[in-house]
């Protein structure tokens, strides 16, 4: 192999081990075996663990924000639907590097691995942003907006560990308090009601957003 080509290998054997357990508990050993390689020759193309992590990292971490690229076609609603269930299958499919790019692993207190995850932050919001066709962000909906996606890490990350909550209804949830961060916040600033009142406009009765109306109506009828 080429020396780009023997990289790119050795950086998605090392991200499959990644996504399988923790960074903290693959060997070089077992990257250089899974690759068909000796050791010296995984040090030949990357100087330690760490080197080959962090270059793991960066793969998942572009993967990871390739998942908030959605066409702007439709209602906002479905779009962050299906961005959240493309969120939900890169985090099912690779929890332990998941977990160790935002938690961190051996590279903790890498500015280089903090710099990747603010990366993927800053791509969400950029793609939210689009969306939601707001190119100036007022200082609330900036606060919805990086609030929001703080709490789809929190909530995959709290997810992995058990998946006692069925991940469709997740998806759907973290829609759902999207559109409660943006109500909350339009209560206060008339900016974010125009900007709240013309997402409901373009939304269908059986959208998320909508759903989330009825339930909420529902709560506060009386008992039957």
């Amino acid at each position: 192999m080429g020396v780009e080509e023997r990289r790119r290998q050795l950086i998605g054997v090392a991200l499959e081990l990644f996504s399988q357990r923790s960074p903290d508990e693959v060997s070089i050993d077992e990257i250089a075996a899974a690759a068909g390689i000796s050791r010296p020759l995984v040090y030949h193309y990357f100087p330690g663990k760490l080197s080959l992590y962090e270059a793991a990292l960066k793969r998942a971490s572009q993967e990871l924000a390739e998942r908030f690229i959605e066409p702007r076609e439709g209602p906002v609603g479905a779009r962050l639907l299906r961005v959240m269930h493309r969120f939900f299958d890169f985090v099912d499919e690779h929890g332990p590097g998941f977990s160790a790019l935002m938690r961190g692993g051996p590279a903790v207190g890498s500015s280089r691995t903090n710099a990747l995850v603010d990366g993927v932050r800053q791509a969400a919001y950029v793609q939210i942003l689009a969306h939601l066709e707001v190119e100036k962000p007022p200082a609330r909906l900036e606060l919805v907006v990086r609030s929001w996606i703080s709490l789809a890490e929190s909530t995959a990350l709290l997810w992995l560990d058990g998946r006692r909550v069925p991940r469709g209804e997740l998806e759907v949830q973290l829609v759902n308090d999207f559109a409660a961060l943006a109500a909350v916040a339009a209560a206060y600033d008339e900016e974010m009601a125009a900007l709240v009142r013309r997402i409901i406009a373009g939304e269908p009765a059986d959208g998320p957003f909508a759903a989330l109306s009825a339930r909420l109506v529902a709560l506060g009828a009386p008992p039957a």
